[in-house]
This record gives structure tokens, C-alpha cells and sequence, in this order.
């Protein structure tokens, strides 16, 4: 394993980018909080105008009021000079509609949330025909990131990098663990396994450890390492590596259903409790065979029923925060099931942090880190581009992976030689398919991938990582 502590000063920060966002809901004001941030010129569009009015005196960006489709309002939003328009209200035809009047007027890049299961099956199609940069389904991804801890029950996050040879898996250590009392750098000794730790949380305080940092049980960490290497680590540690059986989902909605594909798709029984009888049926069409029961999903007695004393998992996903975290916290005291929590919100993430939920789950932060990986790797120098982002640790912490596409001067040199930021870690080179954890004598080569973890933010390019 390999840490760089260096210090140094920061490099300027890149101009930002024009960006119009289409929609005033919970994902457009998350973007506008974050992309604003990042120094980029936002404008807001939205029909309401009570607001429009409250977001863009909250982060001082310029709000329309208006229909964001409309030739003429994206010629007063300035569609001509805009880099990227993102369309995030809560109509699919619109924000494909939005990102076709823009791709015809003006010169810039789109992205169209699109959440519907049909459009989703040909969001490659409707990608390539309209020119989209991106295509964004929140309900999917959460589904797709639900699905993963299930296929890996004991972590509370998994995280897939380098098209899936390589995660970043999150859970933590238990009383009496062998990681208990043990330093990091005789981690690779005493266990025998080739992964990294990249952070660790301990008393409400994250840490990008070093070779001498002792870890601790409750310590909640982050290991990184090729998928095959992952679960044997986590097995040989006394951690359960077997997806579960079955698994419960309370509420039929787009992500119960995207869900419930994913997990029947790998031999994972599933029951969908919904209270809308038409739903029911509907499900029971497209998933003839999960098992689709029509009822209260909040009913303790039909729960009990049901079987969720004994069943594996537990998937609340009924759409209001509140009954969601209030059936995990029921479950965690009735059955010994995985649980996976849901929430849309994330104005109280402080309280529910100090709840026992399991794994939780921010479709908004999904869409988010997506979005601005693409805006990153837009803003960008050509030669190392953004692959993925994910925020770690209430967003303290971000991994990122680069694409290294052209010689720089950060290539072709032993990585101890590099003068790097200090509170980074370059966690793994991905060449050709392989994982490698790198050491000081490693060097990045042209066409690798390189991840990065840091508490730095906006990283936008490779070279970022230097001093």
C-alpha cells in the first residue's frame, strides 16, 4: 500500500462553466448547492416562481421563471453561449424535450434526467439520437446501488470503480475483530490479502490514515481492492461474503422495480408489498416471478405475516422518508435482516446519522456525483478525464478515478518522486484490466486509470494531485 502526505500549494482554480438546470426540485437545488460551489455560472429554470426566487437568492445565481422547453426562455437564459444544460424536472418528455430545443439553438452539451422504466430500457438510443452527454436515472441507480450491498450483505456501501474490477467497500469493524488493535502497515502481513485502506471514520472524525494509523473496533473504514481480493479479505476477517436469499421491499414504485429485476436477474427471491391494488397488477406483469402482495407495507401484523422475522433483507422504499426510517428501525428490532434506507431528503442527515438504519441510500447524491463527474471531466484538460466520483463519509471524503490519455507530468515517473497534496491517496492503477495497488517505485502510464482519494474537493484533472 502507498500514502502521499505531502503539502504544498494549491494549483489555480480552472473557469467555471456556463450551466442552465431545468427544474427546481430536490435534485436541481442539490446540483445548483454543489456545482455553485465548484465556481461555475449557474442559471436556474423553473415554472414557479416563489422558487426560483428562493434558490437564487440562496446561492446568488440568476432564476427564470418560465417553461425551460421554450425557444424563447432559453434565449433569455442565454442557451447560445451555455456549456451544458441539465434538465432534471419531474417530466421525462420535458427534459427531453428541454435538451433537444437547446442542442438545436445552442452549441452546448445536455443531460436529461429520464426515469421511466421504457425510456430507461432505451436510454442508449435516445442517448445517440438526441446528442446527450448523459442520460441520468436516479430510482435506477439507487436500485443498482441497493443491489450491490445485497450481493455483499456485510458492507454498508459498495462502491464499483474501474468497470467493475476494482471496489471501494465500506463497513465497520466489529468488537472483537481481528482489525481490532492492528496497524495498517501490518495489515498485508497478518492478513494476506492485497487491499488498502483509504479512509476511516472514528468519533465523528474522518481520517485518510498513513502506514502507522492503529485501527479500532467501531471504526467505521474503507477498503479498496479487485473485487475477487475484496470478498476474501472481508472473509478471511470473519465477515459473511454471500449475497442474500430473498429480500423484502415495501412500496412498488420505479425503484422497487428496478430493484426487484436486478436481484431475480441473479436467482434472488423477492416479495413487493404495495397498497395499490392497480400497481399490484401491474408488477405482477412485469415481475411475474417476484411475489406481489397487495397491502399496507407500514401494517406490523401483515409484516409478521408476511415472513419478516426470518427474511434476509429488508428494502423500505415507499417514497416518504419518514415511514421509511421508521419500518427500519421496526425491522432492526424484530429480525436480524439487512436493511437498505432510502431517503430522498437530506435536511436532517445529522439526526438520521445517529440512527441505526443499516445502509443508507441518497438518490440525490447519486444523480449529483454523476452529473458532476461529467461537468468535471468537461472543465478539464484533455489529457485525464473524470471516470467516476463517489463522495465518502457525508461528502468530506471524495474518491475519484481518472483516465490518463496523454503524457503529462505526472506520467512516466516513479510515484515517490511526485510531489504530492498532502490528506491524498492514490489508491490503485488500472491497466489493461489489472488492479495494481501502487508502490513508490509504480509509475501512471498512458491509458491507465488512476483512483484518487482525497478530502480535498473539485478535483477536475489528474494533475490536481500535485503540489
Amino acid at each position: 500500500m502507498f500514502g502521499f502526505m505531502n503539502s504544498g500549494k494549491s494549483k489555480p482554480v480552472k473557469k467555471g462553466l456556463k450551466i442552465i438546470i431545468v427544474g427546481c426540485g430536490k435534485v436541481g437545488t442539490t446540483l445548483v448547492e454543489q456545482l455553485s460551489k465548484e465556481g461555475h455560472d449557474i442559471i436556474i429554470i423553473d415554472k414557479n416562481a416563489k422558487k426560483v426566487q428562493e434558490i437564487a437568492n440562496m446561492y446568488d445565481i440568476m432564476g427564470i421563471v418560465g417553461n425551460g422547453a421554450s425557444y424563447s426562455v432559453q434565449m433569455d437564459a442565454g442557451i447560445e453561449e451555455t456549456d451544458l444544460i441539465i434538465s432534471v424536472t419531474e417530466s421525462d418528455e420535458l427534459n427531453l424535450l428541454c435538451c433537444t430545443v437547446a442542442k438545436q439553438v445552442g452549441d452546448c452539451a445536455a443531460i436529461a434526467r429520464v426515469r421511466t422504466p421504457d425510456y430507461s430500457k432505451e436510454a442508449g438510443y435516445l442517448r445517440e439520437k438526441l446528442g446527450l452527454a448523459m442520460i441520468i436515472n436516479p430510482e435506477l441507480e439507487a436500485a443498482r446501488e441497493a443491489a450491490r450491498i445485497l450481493f455483499l450483505p456485510s458492507a454498508l456501501e459498495v462502491n464499483s470503480f474501474a468497470h467493475g474490477q476494482a471496489e471501494l467497500i465500506k463497513f465497520a469493524i466489529p468488537e472483537g475483530n481481528i482489525l481490532d488493535g492492528i496497524e495498517i502497515a501490518e495489515l498485508r502481513a497478518k492478513i494476506h490479502t492485497n487491499i488498502l485502506v483509504c479512509g476511516v471514520e472514528r468519533d465523528g472524525e474522518v481520517y485518510i490514515p498513513g502506514g502507522d494509523f492503529i485501527l479500532q473496533r467501531r471504526d467505521v473504514i474503507s477498503v479498496v481492492a479487485s473485487r475477487k481480493l475484496a470478498r476474501e479479505f472481508l472473509s478471511h476477517i470473519g465477515f459473511e461474503t454471500k449475497q442474500v436469499k430473498n429480500t423484502m421491499i415495501i412500496g412498488g414504485g420505479k425503484a422497487a422495480y428496478y430493484l426487484a429485476k436486478n436481484l431475480l436477474d441473479v436467482g434472488i427471491d423477492v416479495k413487493i408489498i404495495e397498497n395499490n391494488k392497480e400497481r399490484c397488477e401491474e408488477l405482477s406483469v412485469l415481475l411475474p416471478k417476484a411475489i406481489i402482495i397487495n397491502g399496507d407495507g407500514t401494517d406490523q401484523e401483515l409484516l409478521k405475516e408476511e415472513g419478516l422475522s426470518y427474511v434476509e433483507s429488508f428494502v423500505p422504499l415507499t417514497g416518504i422518508d419518514e415511514e421509511n426510517i421508521l419500518l427500519t428501525l421496526h425491522t432492526r428490532q424484530v429480525s436480524k435482516a439487512k436493511v437498505i434506507t432510502k431517503i430522498n431528503r437530506i435536511n436532517f442527515k445529522d439526526v438520521i446519522a445517529k440512527l441505526d438504519l443499516g445502509s443508507v441510500i441518497y438518490p440525490r447524491y447519486i444523480t449529483s456525483e454523476a452529473i458532476i463527474a461529467y461537468v468535471r471531466a468537461r472543465r478539464a484538460s484533455l489529457d485525464s478525464n473524470i471516470e467516476t466520483l463517489y463522495h465518502m463519509f457525508d461528502h468530506r471524503v471524495e474518491a475519484i478515478e481518472f483516465r490518463v490519455y496523454e503524457e503529462s507530468e505526472i506520467t512516466n515517473i516513479p510515484l515517490k518522486d511526485l510531489a504530492l497534496k498532502k490528506d491524498l491517496l492514490l489508491c490503485f492503477i488500472n491497466r489493461n484490466g489489472k488492479i495494481i495497488l501502487p508502490n513508490g517505485q509504480d509509475s501512471i502510464q498512458v491509458g491507465d486509470t488512476v483512483m484518487v482519494v482525497t478530502t480535498h474537493t473539485g478535483f477536475n484533472d489528474l494533475k490536481d494531485i500535485l503540489a
